[in-house]
């Protein structure tokens, strides 16, 4: 078995609109991100990868989301590397106000974990290895007066998606 080939690959930085050719690929419908910077990874004119980063100012952070490779390019390092290259473009001052902060990143993909979790540019933050507790979740619903809504007898977190989280720490 050879090397793998040499793939060139650019960042562009986009506006939402790319999000139509990634969306069918991401497990969840969600909502545009507010105040999110949108960027591609491009190999040969193709687009291979999408990830949102919004600000995370609270927190003197960055939050990066909605990171998805394309199937064809999936285990060949292109996510990994452009995942990287957007990270540090925030770490060095390049991304909204001109903060120089560290990105945080959610993923339950167990490769991408695996990836993350040994690279000198991370350092895993946290984990949940499980579903959350529904009955604190509708528990506070209820606090809340969402009950007036007409929210009654739900809660969230009842899913049992391993999440884990990382930051960036760049070269």
């Amino acid at each position: 078995m050879g090397k793998r080939p040499e793939v060139k690959l650019e960042v562009w930085k986009v506006n939402g609109t790319y999000w139509k050719f990634f969306k069918e690929h991401y497990y969840l419908d969600l909502k545009h991100p507010p105040a999110a910077e949108y960027f591609v990874g491009v190999v040969n004119g193709e687009l291979v990868a999408h990830v949102a980063v919004c600000p995370l100012f609270t927190a003197k952070a960055y939050r990066a989301t909605r990171l998805v490779v394309m199937p064809e390019w999936q285990g060949a390092g292109v996510g990994t590397a452009f995942l990287n290259e957007v990270m540090q473009y925030h770490l060095e001052g390049n991304g909204r106000c001109g903060h120089k902060y560290h990105t945080f990143f959610h993923t339950s993909h167990p490769q991408l974990c695996g990836y993350l979790r040994n690279s000198e540019k991370w350092v895993q933050t946290g984990a949940m290895l499980f579903g959350a507790n529904k009955k604190r979740s509708n528990a506070s619903i209820v606090k809340t007066g969402k009950k007036e809504n007409g929210i009654t007898g739900c809660g969230y977190g009842g899913h049992f998606r391993a999440v884990q989280s990382f930051k960036y720490l760049g070269k």
